[in-house]
């Protein structure tokens, strides 16, 4: 599945918000209104998984080649994933709620 195919408009599973794809080049792995996904991969982009858990955000870590990300903890099986925070976009993360995640400290 090219990364073209995956980047389409949703409806958030954990909120129920419409969220439109992404318009800077990136795909949307996570909803901007509520932070959450859901693990549908095994390794980034496959949609390979099983376990379909929701994925909350637990916290917020800085990579110094992709910078600011969502680190999301699946609520099943417990798997971890940082995910780059959507900005430039029509649709960008809502950032008081990753204010709040700042207060927590990514591991």
């Amino acid at each position: 599945m090219s990364r073209r195919t995956e980047n389409v408009s949703f409806s958030c599973e954990y909120c129920g918000a419409a969220v439109e794809p992404l318009n800077n080049g990136s795909y949307r792995n996570h909803c901007p209104f509520c932070l959450h996904s859901k693990h549908v991969d095994v390794f980034p982009g496959d949609r390979k998984s099983d376990c379909q858990g929701f994925m909350e955000p637990a916290g917020l870590k800085y990579h110094p080649k992709k910078g600011w990300q969502i680190i999301h903890l699946c609520t099943r099986c417990r798997h971890k994933q940082a995910n780059i925070v959507a900005t430039d976009t029509a649709q960008p993360d809502d950032l008081g709620l990753l204010a709040s995640l700042s207060q927590r400290v990514a591991r």
